[in-house]
């Protein structure tokens, strides 16, 4: 035989009716986590990321029910195929799903329906509401139902839809996941139309797409790439008398899969990007396990001391070789081309580097002292460890000398394309005498750009 559901009498229509949902104010923050310790089988929980308190009051403003909205589970099978999404994508937009971590209604004061209208009040307003704390709007919401505890029947009536069962994982702080063995059901719902096939689209929507620029990057190799990758770091030498958590290699590969992934590698930037390596991938960066059992991710400090000590020229020499391993030889045709630029925490110093274009393949750097010299003996330095046979190199105005062009052609076999600027008057006004002008302007207006195989055949001024 059916259960019998009861209706709300008169007055209890009338509380339903007039039903108010809000957000927490900071000061009420202890009396919701005091209630939640009190009524919830799950207790206060301290929140993920972004997040969202509310309550339900009656017209007295008593409460009736408390609701916490925070960031989404990070992996979630049954969700994810929901969804549509491929791995990379559900990374960049997790910020755009929302979990209903606590949904409490307060015992005494219960009556018949109380449960789906606060969640129908919550819904239409969470997406604004998000939009307005933090810049972005959500397009779903979740929520897990203990089994063993309840039916799901307020979020079956309120519209929501049931996905399946998780493997039974919580989230234990911010960077780990533990076996706790009690699967939950999992409840989702679309907050817009259209919700799961925004976030599948290979383009979000422009009021969207901040959230992908918010959302920090992570690394997508596989763990055997990751493990191939480290190995060729295993040789760097050790600075450290005593390896704790991170040795040395384990660091290296980071900075050079933070390269591989377009992520910024300031060393705020690199400690960031390594909290986004899940723990197998942890433990193929060679990472050793703390106390607790779990491998931990290297702190802004600990990338700053390695940058101070790690030996340059054999991490120079890794990285070579994993170009090679991964990419093969750089073309011989390409154009090799030496820049300096000065790192935004350089501490003055300027990196003069060669890369081939548009190939850009690595093919080795040097420091530029600022206080002891300037790019133009460093560059000549840096052509003796390059192959540079056969090959056209460019420089940028700076280094347009007689000897630098001598060097590049007679001592090691090499074509050069120096630039020439208008404040280079004497240079300039001989390129514009022996050489007939192009067709075509080259930008920036006034500057020319002379190639030759040897310094003296049309620029024996230089």
């Amino acid at each position: 035989m059916d259960k019998c559901i009861r209706l709300p009498n008169q007055t209890e229509q009338a509380l339903l009716d007039k039903l108010e949902v809000r957000l927490l104010e900071l000061s009420e923050l202890p009396r919701f986590n005091q209630l939640l310790d009190q009524h919830h089988y799950l207790g206060a929980v301290q929140p993920v990321g972004e997040r969202l308190y509310y309550v339900a009051t009656d017209a007295q403003d008593q409460w009736l029910a408390l609701s916490l909205f925070s960031a989404a589970a990070k992996h979630l099978k049954a969700r994810d195929q929901w969804i549509g999404w491929s791995n990379e994508r559900r990374a960049r937009r997790l910020a755009l799903v929302v979990n209903q971590s606590r949904f409490l209604l307060l015992p005494n004061r219960t009556v018949p329906n109380l449960g789906s209208k606060v969640l129908r009040l919550l819904l239409q307003r969470l997406s604004a509401d998000w939009q307005n704390r933090y810049g972005h709007p959500v397009l779903v919401v979740e929520s897990f139902v203990d089994p063993e505890q309840f039916c799901g029947t307020v979020y079956s009536a309120s519209g929501w839809q049931e996905l399946g069962q998780t493997d039974g994982w919580g989230r234990h702080r911010r960077d780990y996941y533990v076996k706790h063995d009690k699967p939950k059901r999992l409840f989702a719902r679309e907050l817009c139309r259209n919700a799961r096939r925004s976030l599948q689209a290979e383009h979000l929507k422009p009021a969207l797409a901040m959230v992908e620029a918010k959302a920090p990057l992570q690394c997508h190799k596989r763990v055997g790439e990751i493990r191939s990758i480290g190995e060729q770091f295993r040789q760097l030498p050790e600075y450290r008398q005593r390896v704790e958590s991170y040795p040395l290699w384990s660091l290296a590969t980071i900075v050079l899969l933070g390269v591989l992934c377009g992520a910024p590698r300031g060393q705020k930037d690199l400690a960031k990007f390594a909290r986004g390596f899940s723990q197998e991938q942890r433990r193929a960066l060679g990472i050793r396990r703390n106390r607790q059992g779990f491998y931990p991710a290297p702190h802004q400090c600990t990338f700053c001391r390695f940058f101070q000590r790690v030996d340059g020229k054999k991490l120079e020499g890794a990285i070579l070789a994993i170009q090679q391993q991964i990419r093969g030889a750089p073309p011989r045709e390409d154009l090799v081309v030496i820049d300096g630029k000065e790192p935004k925490h350089g501490g003055g110093q300027a990196v003069l580097s060669a890369v081939t274009v548009p190939s850009q393949f690595y093919l080795g750097s040097a420091i530029v002292e600022k206080d002891k010299t300037n790019e133009i003996p460093v560059a000549r330095e840096l052509f003796g460890k390059l192959d540079l046979q056969g090959r056209l190199v460019s420089l940028d105005a700076l280094h347009t000398h007689d000897e630098t062009a001598r060097q590049l052609v007679m001592e090691h076999g090499a074509h050069y394309l120096l630039t020439v600027k208008d404040n280079q008057l004497s240079v300039h006004r001989n390129i514009q005498q022996l050489v007939a002008a192009p067709e075509a302007d080259f930008p920036p207006s006034g500057a020319h750009v002379d190639a030759s195989a040897h310094p003296g055949d049309q620029q024996g001024t230089l």
